[in-house]
């Protein structure tokens, strides 16, 4: 027997997809016990979905947070969204460090694929800068919330409720523990214009969002005096969607009396550009999302679906796959052979890979939300927004999580599992060794458009 399981030779998309399952798992079990939550234990079904959205850092929720689990609940909810957003992979690693062992090629290889590297030089160098920002960031946002919610829970109650949703915002999971207190799935509408909470939560967001690649590239700017193509490509599209969406999120909802028309000028600002922002896969609101007109909760869904940056806490499609897409639109309407960014131009390997990872995620947004539109009774637009929202791990809902019936909440699971690896990490795992090909067939020409 134990020399068939040293035969298994397992690929790295293959050891993500058994690592993350298995914490899954693991936090399913634990969620189930008595101890966990403060009334009825939770269904198996019911423990798994939280364990896969907190360990996916997705937000999507069955019960809420805050009035359903217990201490040790919460702990354990904490616990998978800081090993999901970080990755288990890093925190073995950090382990590792902590215990001075030496980190194998193999585990190096993992890493890469985790991180979506695509070589291993700098591998280590780079995870031990993702655990000392990410730890940072974390506790200096831990210390402003506790400060301002001193003045309204206490300060015992402040400094946990600070700590539990400084690690929450910032791996964009979207998970809060405002329940009780201003009532079940409130998130942060009881704060849409409070200056303080607003501006941190974002700040945790975008910061979570752009990737630990750009984190690392901008904190050695002062020394290198320049930004790799990735950093600037991911700065300025994250730019660029946060305005374009605050811009277009204040236009249709200025009027709106149940979402920002009864707010005051910079509560409208403020609520405009977080709303924005949580769609890049956070997964808290100041608003009441369902009360959105239409046009508003589509924009949403765009945003969702292209979700945050490669390496970084967030799903979707990424930032960089996005404007290589529209790279390559442009290119061909210009009549230019080779999509250019900041003065560089783009490998077509690149170029088959964001058009590969965007057809597979709309596949599968289409093919989940088709499901569900025949098992769930509700209209498209709220079916559609759930699955994006799942898919682009965002944890953003109009209010269907809770009604989902057992096979909604099956495919939700497994669309925040495949939006969390990443499609193509999945397909890999999933699929055939890919084997060298032999020969080459003659080209063929077939008319387009």
């Amino acid at each position: 027997m134990n020399s068939s399981l040293k035969k298994i030779k397992l690929t790295p998309p293959q050891i993500l997809v058994i690592g993350f399952a298995a914490i899954i798992l693991v936090g399913a079990g634990l969620l189930t016990l008595p101890i966990a939550s403060t009334g009825t234990p939770l269904s198996f079904l019911n423990a798994l979905f939280t364990a896969t959205s907190a360990t996916c850092v997705t937000g999507l929720v069955v019960v809420d947070t805050g009035s359903t689990f217990t201490f040790f609940g919460q702990i354990v909810i904490i616990t998978l969204i800081q090993v999901g957003g970080l990755g288990f992979m890093t925190m073995a690693t950090l382990i590792a460090f902590m215990l001075k062992k030496r980190i194998s090629l193999k585990e190096r290889l993992i890493l890469q694929e985790a991180m979506n590297q695509g070589s291993m030089e700098g591998i280590v160098r780079l995870i031990r800068k993702v655990i000392a920002y990410s730890l940072t960031i974390e506790l200096v946002a831990a210390i402003i919330f506790s400060i301002r919610w001193s003045f309204d829970l206490g300060p015992g109650k402040a400094i946990y409720y600070g700590i539990w949703h400084a690690i929450s915002f910032f791996n964009n999971a979207g998970f809060d523990l405002f329940g009780p207190i201003t009532g079940p799935f409130s998130s942060l509408t009881s704060y849409a214009d409070d200056f303080i909470v607003n501006v941190v939560s974002m700040g945790l967001i975008i910061l979570g969002g752009l990737g630990f690649i750009v984190m690392a590239d901008l904190m050695d700017y002062k020394k290198n005096k320049r930004l790799s193509l990735h950093s600037k490509v991911v700065l300025s599209a994250t730019g660029a969607l946060i305005l374009i969406g605050a811009i277009v999120i204040y236009v249709f909802e200025y009027t709106n009396p149940k979402t920002l028309g009864s707010l005051n000028w910079y509560g409208k600002i403020l609520a405009a550009f977080f709303q924005s922002v949580t769609p890049r896969t956070a997964g808290a609101n100041t608003v009441d999302l369902g009360a959105l007109r239409q046009a508003s909760q589509f924009f949403m869904v765009l945003l969702m679906f292209i979700g945050a940056s490669p390496g970084s806490t967030g799903g979707g499609i990424k930032t960089t796959t996005f404007t290589t897409l529209i790279g390559a639109m442009l290119a061909m309407i210009r009549g230019k052979e080779d999509i250019v960014l900041f003065h560089n131009r783009l490998g077509k390997d690149r170029i088959l890979k964001a058009i590969t990872l965007t057809m597979v995620a709309l596949f599968l947004v289409i093919f989940v939300t088709m499901l569900l539109s025949t098992t769930e009774d509700h209209s498209l637009l709220m079916i559609l927004f759930e699955v994006t929202s799942a898919f682009g791990t965002v944890g953003l809902t109009l209010g269907l999580t809770s009604d989902l019936s057992e096979f909604g909440k099956m495919m939700i699971i497994f669309t925040m599992f495949a939006g969390r690896l990443g499609p193509l990490t999945l397909a890999y795992a999933l699929g055939p060794k890919a084997e060298k090909e032999l020969y080459r067939y003659p080209e063929g020409k077939i008319t387009i458009g």
